[in-house]
């Protein structure tokens, strides 16, 4: 298995872990992210895995609505993006990615592994979860952002960074990077 078969696993697992606590009554529960209740970050976090796993073959992606059950899908667009990234061709394949040509590894591995990664946090909270993030994964979704910076800063994008507190952890600096306030 490739790091980064492994670390979308570990992203994976723990956002499994998150859709699987949400009692029913918390979908509608507001999120970190402006304007999106728990369901909506279920439904992005779902239809950007449909997005990216369309790549390697040109499809039409699906999309899913909010007021759907997004987490239903949820388990069998994780796994699709597993199998393509434990298949060689699959992972190594050059699709069009959202700011370059890249391996569909690469693309997993940068944008939806970063992604995935925020908005467990933000569903964590959403609904009164425990929100600790892999450390390293979120060093790495840290060091892949920080180079489309200014790219991310617009509407429907990241809010304005939050300067991290000396000594902030890995997790802290990543989210206030993302414009999330993390307040203990």
């Amino acid at each position: 298995m490739s790091e980064v078969a492994e670390r979308y696993a570990t992203i994976a697992n723990g956002f499994t872990r998150r859709v699987g606590g949400v009692p029913k009554e918390r979908w509608a529960s507001p999120s970190p992210c402006s304007e999106w209740a728990a369901r909506d970050v279920m439904a992005h976090v779902v239809n950007t895995h449909y997005r990216v796993l369309a790549t390697l073959d040109g499809a039409e992606a699906p999309v899913v609505e909010a007021d759907d059950d997004a987490a239903s899908r949820w388990p069998d667009v994780r796994d699709a993006i597993l199998d393509a990234l434990n298949d060689e061709a699959r992972a190594s394949q050059v699709v069009s990615g959202i700011f370059s040509d890249q391996p569909f590894s690469s693309l997993v591995g940068r944008l939806l592994c970063s992604d995935t990664l925020i908005h467990t946090w933000d569903l964590a909270r959403a609904t009164g979860q425990d929100d600790r993030l892999d450390p390293i994964a979120a060093a790495r979704a840290l060091e892949f952002l920080t180079t489309i910076d200014e790219a991310i800063r617009r509407p429907g994008g990241f809010a304005a960074k939050i300067e991290p507190a000396p000594g902030a952890d890995e997790q802290t600096k990543l989210l206030n990077f993302a414009g999330r306030a993390v307040d203990d």
